[in-house]
């Protein structure tokens, strides 16, 4: 019988409660060499990425690392990690209090009421976790205060008088701000909250007088800067460390980190791939986060919950790749991306942002590292709204601005599907099992006319009840949306394979490789590369023949610089000219 040290970690996916990671065996990729930049850095620090990136079990390590009452533990938990090697003065020399913002509703009506409740609870706990450190009175005065910021005004008085420091950590600290993102008419709400005398704008002034006695240290996470910008003139004592570059890759997954643990896991269960083979895999679905101008030259990042989520099914499947390349718990964040689109003010006309980052993958804009609620669907705060929720990166910089894109295809994938759902919320809609039987018949069949010819008939119906989303930005925005919504093919666009310029203007549209998933579907027996390509619907025919004489260049071009050959296995690969003349589609040809 194998003891515990001769059994495979187990894989921490899902998992943030860090002592729990140490003491029952987990994986753990190693972070702690963070932790003295952390203590080098401001003493209030404010630090954000997107959700499901690792930064709940960051904090948890951090709460244990400087917790008092978690001394006795710190070989066991840190001795042989980066920090147990290399431990600072301040380990183990803090009361800890830790709120997470998400643990209670963030509905205006009431809101208030809960915030003080929840922390009340904490407070109380705090109390009882410190007791013999404390005055024995600690519980009775913080009763007789009421509100969450006079019970914590109350509590830092007590640790002060008792000459102990606390570190305090909030994650989630802008739960609330997805309130007014996803319902506009409670903007008048939110600003009473955080404004004036609000209830959470009160609770930040609580904190920051609190630094003046006992709060030592603060250590707050969450995925916007929005709340924490309306609230700056009520706490302006924190320090963002979001772009900077010492702490891009503290949360997320180098690809030495993965593939180390690929050939860790490889030693226990029946691996079909090698490492090499499972990162190619894994690459364009979870990979190609930057936070950092300056860590572009760096490698790039993954998605630490997608690597987990991917070796989990791996290595409980025997080996074979999991059925489902995008972790359906990622899903989870579908409102929020609606209410994005909702807020992208030019979304019924040429002018939309995400329409734009569909089209061509990316877009050029000014990083911001903060901007008001009021504010959010100005352009360049747009932009970096989506930015801080992930659904786009750092790729480059051009003329002073920062060019972003689409990371990869899990992304891709929610942006297409949920741009699908708002096209049907304006009556442009598919039948889903239409849409699914014809992209079969492409895959299977080689029949691949008839899918186009389906997307083309539903814009001109559309077209045909609105006069709203018409030209070239809305027919390339609803084709790729369309053509990319498969689990049949990885979608592959000519901006992925490094053709198009950095700035971020590929100078057309992003053609397609429709690359099969032959690891899930083996049988697959067809692939495409697309070149599509839009004229206005008075363009003549000598300007369709123009079109589709350059389309063919480019398509020889583009079906080269991608890995086609090494990809298609022994598919049959279609070489295909779309070209729209207003609605219609002029030229549907392949390229024999």
């Amino acid at each position: 019988m194998m003891t515990e040290q001769q059994k495979p970690k187990r894989i921490p996916y899902g998992k943030q409660n860090w002592e729990d990671v140490r003491l029952s065996n987990f994986y753990y990729v190693d972070k702690t060499r963070f932790i003295p930049e952390i203590e080098a850095a401001n003493e209030y620090f404010f630090f954000i990425r997107p959700r499901r990136f690792g930064k709940s079990l960051l904090m948890n390590m951090l709460r244990q690392y400087y917790d008092i009452r978690k001394a006795p533990l710190f070989e066991r938990l840190f001795g042989d990690l980066w920090v147990g090697r290399h431990p600072t003065s301040e380990h183990n020399t803090y009361l800890v209090l830790y709120l997470n913002f998400s643990a209670f509703s963030g509905d205006l009506e009431g809101y208030k009421e809960r915030m003080d409740g929840y922390c009340r609870i904490q407070f109380e706990g705090f109390l009882r976790d410190y007791a013999d450190l404390l005055p024995t009175n600690s519980l009775d005065i913080l009763r007789t205060e009421k509100g969450a910021a006079n019970q914590l005004a109350a509590l830092t008085r007590i640790c002060d008088e008792a000459g102990r420091q606390m570190y305090l950590f909030i994650d989630e600290y802008d739960h609330f701000t997805n309130i007014i993102l996803t319902d506009p008419g409670t903007e008048w709400g939110y600003k009473a909250e955080t404004h004036g005398s609000g209830a959470y704008r009160g609770f930040f002034n609580a904190i920051k007088a609190g630094t003046d006695s006992a709060i030592k240290r603060l250590f707050v996470t969450g995925v916007s800067p929005v709340t924490m910008d309306d609230l700056t003139s009520g706490f302006n004592i924190g320090t963002n460390y979001t772009m900077n570059s010492k702490f891009n890759a503290m949360v997320g997954f180098t690809e030495q980190e993965v593939r180390e643990m690929l050939d860790y896991y490889q030693q226990f269960y029946p691996f079909r791939h090698t490492t090499d083979e499972l990162l190619e895999i894994m690459k364009p679905w979870y990979d190609n986060y930057c936070f950092s101008v300056k860590c572009l030259k760096e490698p790039p990042l993954y998605n630490s919950d997608m690597v987990l989520y991917f070796i989990s099914n791996y290595t409980d499947g025997n080996g074979q790749l999991p059925d489902n390349m995008l972790d359906n718990n990622i899903r989870t964040d579908y409102g929020k991306l609606r209410m994005l689109i909702r807020k992208d003010r030019g979304f019924e006309h040429d002018a939309s942002v995400i329409q734009h980052i569909v089209e061509t993958g990316g877009i050029t804009s000014k990083l911001k590292d903060s901007f008001p609620s009021e504010r959010i669907t100005d352009p360049d705060n747009f932009v970096s709204l989506l930015y801080y929720f992930g659904l786009i990166t750092i790729a480059g910089t051009y003329r002073g601005k920062t060019v972003f894109r689409i990371p990869n295809q899990t992304v891709r994938e929610q942006i297409y599907g949920y741009l699908s759902d708002t096209y049907r919320d304006n009556d442009l809609s598919v039948e889903e099992h239409v849409h699914s039987q014809l992209l079969e018949s492409m895959a299977y069949e080689g029949s691949w006319k008839p899918f186009f010819e389906y997307i083309t008939g539903t814009l001109k119906r559309y077209a045909s009840q609105r006069d709203l989303q018409k030209g070239e930005a809305f027919v390339h925005g609803f084709t790729l949306s369309q053509t990319c919504m498969t689990n049949l093919y990885l979608p592959v666009s000519e901006l992925d394979a490094g053709v198009r310029d950095v700035s971020g203007s590929s100078g057309g549209y992003a053609d397609i490789y429709l690359q099969p998933m032959l690891g899930i579907y083996p049988d697959i027996e067809h692939s495409y590369v697309l070149e599509l390509k839009y004229l206005p619907s008075k363009a003549t025919d000598a300007v369709l023949a123009t079109a589709r004489k350059t389309a063919i260049g480019q398509i020889t071009r583009y079906a080269e610089s991608v890995g086609v050959e090494r990809t298609a296995g022994n598919t049959k690969v279609h070489r295909l000219i779309l070209i729209w003349r207003g609605m219609d589609l002029a030229v549907a040809e392949e390229l024999l």
